[in-house]
């Protein structure tokens, strides 16, 4: 049995993306940083579609390389075949949307880490792991990557891999345009030409725009390249062709590009075409692999290059598989799908990923982003206030140990350099918004008027706010409110930022049953579809039941629920445990002053010492982590 569906050899890169749309690369102002490169985006691709795919390739000893493996594993891919160069940089890309025809970009390659793959790097244990091995043309170009190169297919033959080509034709990396042509996608080289074709008949599979057929092929009539190929190599030719789809030539080549066998294509505005070529591919591989029909494979990959081209970015821009299915279903509503606000919820919630791209099934939550409650503690100032943060950190990771599940709510007022130091540690980590008890509800300065604050934000913060709200509010604080909240997550996304709501009814009137469900079901009809719902304890099941219910009517694809404490102590915290854990979609906990009230106050007076206080703390936690852990195991024993 393979473990792996397919293998990508060759360039991975970091992406730096231009953020202005239409403006020339000189003037771009800021860049979004992805991970980039043919084959990487490829094995990206093909794992959100479900394939399990694994990448080889090159990356340096320093902050790009991690990024690129730590990427990878978020994606989904294996990293057995990356190695770690100590000698060279990680190659870097700069790339601007221009227009609907231009699209600048410099590659930064000059003796990078992935032009250095070798033989040594093959392994034949790796290669034999899968069932389809994809080869990008770049590496061709050099005489110890083409080795490489030539090693891996001979592996695959003897292994009983199937073989296919991405021709990938950069003129500027075989040399043979300037630095500045990196946008130029043709030019004629007998060179090139003699390298492919020794060869094209490695492959089973061979794809490419028709000007890649042409320096394969050695002409620029594209019927004419595409039989000089076929006179070398048996492979099925798949030539892209832009707007005007892609056709599969298994036999002979006709008289004419459409007598081929092709699939549907999609009706969408052109945006970015860098890096559709290689999210087609991913979705050919789908329909490849799955042995299905040329229509329906090239049906696949001409739907995964819409996306890309409608989008920004290249990886970012593929799709998953339960978007791709969705997609087909209900096909094009507007042309520029990035706009598609149905289509981009799935995509947002389906490819979003967790620390490490870890699933994690418990949340178990330390809840120290409290501000008032320290302010109005006798000997707090802020520094004290920042220091005693630090310690309510320290005391998570001892309870944490490295392990996932766990995680903080820390501000960033009064604890942010416990909030800093938390980055990295593998703990999930939530930000509070909200001006501590206000309602209506404000937010904290630092956001700015216009939420750009969020801009500054490390990517593993979680946006959380708190709102104190009821259904019976009146209609001028209920519509204050949610506008806010609104404002707010939508630049949350606008930021890739997860969000976090959090909502109190029973600070605000009576509750019942149905008081929870209905305010969840307000918030989805304004549009606001939260990654995460930070709940108060309920105390009946009929509660609990109204609630996920209102909440998967409308958003199936939602990380869950975690309970908050309202300082209760901690029996009553295990008795409201014992009816949520009943839920799958509540997740875990998140608990604050049940762990740190009583030690703060201590603390804050000079009555406690700081490894007493992280003792204690911790010790709380722990329990609390220990009546979420037994109530849940109580709970599943139960159903089953």
């Amino acid at each position: 049995m393979k473990s792996l569906d397919v293998i990508t050899i060759g360039r991975s890169s970091v992406d730096l993306y231009g953020a202005q749309i239409g403006g020339r690369l000189e003037n771009m102002r800021s860049f979004n940083k992805y991970i980039g490169g043919s084959p990487t985006n490829i094995a990206c691709g093909a794992a959100r579609l479900g394939l399990k795919s694994g990448l080889i390739t090159r990356v340096g000893d320093e902050h790009m390389g991690r990024f690129i493996r730590e990427q990878l594993k978020r994606e989904g891919v294996d990293t057995n075949g990356v190695a770690t160069d100590p000698e060279r940089l990680t190659a870097l890309v700069l790339l601007g949307i221009r227009n609907e025809e231009q699209f600048p970009l410099i590659f930064y390659r000059e003796n990078c880490a992935d032009m250095a793959l070798s033989e040594d790097d093959i392994h034949a244990d790796y290669i034999a792991s899968g069932r389809a091995l994809v080869v990008t043309g770049t590496h061709l170009s050099h005489a110890r990557t083409e080795a490489a190169i030539l090693k891996a297919l001979e592996l695959a033959r003897q292994h009983g891999v199937r073989t296919a080509l991405d021709i990938d034709y950069r003129p500027n990396l075989w040399g043979v345009a300037g630095h500045g042509a990196g946008e130029s996608r043709f030019v004629k080289s007998g060179k090139v030409t003699a390298k492919l074709q020794t060869t094209l008949h490695l492959f089973d599979l061979i794809v490419g725009t028709e000007e890649e057929f042409h320096i394969a092929g050695d002409s620029t009539e594209t019927i004419e390249a595409l039989r000089a190929v076929r006179k070398v190599s048996n492979a099925t030719l798949v030539c892209k062709r832009g707007a005007a789809g892609a056709a599969a030539y298994v036999g002979s080549i006709p008289g004419r590009l459409e007598d081929g066998e092709t699939g549907p294509g999609f009706p969408i505005e052109v945006f970015n075409v860098l890096g559709a070529g290689d999210g087609f591919f991913a979705g050919l591989l789908k329909g490849w692999l799955e042995d299905a029909d040329w229509p329906t494979a090239l049906k696949y990959a001409n739907a995964c290059g819409a996306f890309a081209v409608s989008r920004h970015g290249c990886t970012p821009a593929y799709p998953s598989l339960e978007e791709l299915k969705f997609f087909l279903g209900r096909g094009v509503k507007q042309p520029d799908l990035r706009n598609d606000c149905e289509l981009e919820q799935i995509h947002w919630s389906t490819n979003r990923h967790r620390n490490h791209g870890e699933d994690w099934p418990e949340y178990r939550i330390f809840a120290f982003d409290h501000r008032m409650q320290l302010e109005q503690m006798e000997g707090y100032t802020l520094e004290r206030g920042g220091a005693f943060k630090k310690l309510c950190l320290k005391a998570a990771l001892d309870v944490q140990e490295g392990r996932s599940g766990y995680g903080i709510l820390c501000d960033n007022r009064i604890g942010r350099r416990a909030l800093h130091e938390a980055s990295g540690t593998g703990l999930w980590i939530g930000r509070p918004c909200e001006w501590p008890g206000a309602r209506p509800l404000t937010l904290e300065p630092e956001l700015g008027s216009d939420y750009g604050g969020l801009g500054e934000w490390a990517r593993e913060n979680v946006v959380k706010v708190l709102c104190f709200c009821h259904p019976d509010d009146d209609a001028g604080t209920r519509s204050d409110q949610e506008a806010t909240v609104k404002r707010l997550f939508e630049a949350s996304r606008r930021d890739n930022l997860e969000f976090l709501l959090e909502i109190i009814p029973s600070k605000v009137g009576p509750v019942d049953d149905e008081t929870t469900a209905t305010l969840i079901q307000q918030f989805y009809d304004i549009g606001i579809f939260p990654d995460w719902w930070k709940l108060e304890p309920m105390k009946t099941t009929a509660a609990w039941a109204n609630t996920i219910a209102a909440i998967e009517k409308n958003d199936r694809y939602t990380r869950g629920i975690v309970v908050l404490g309202l300082d209760a102590p901690e029996a009553e915290l295990a008795a409201s445990f014992e009816v949520a854990a009943g839920f799958d979609l509540v997740k875990g906990f998140a608990v604050g002053r049940t762990i740190f009230g009583d030690v703060a106050r201590s603390w804050m007076k000079n009555e406690m010492q700081d490894d007493d206080a992280v003792g204690e703390m911790a010790k709380r936690y722990r329990g609390l982590c220990s009546i979420w852990d037994k109530a849940r195991a109580a709970a599943r024993e139960k159903i089953a």
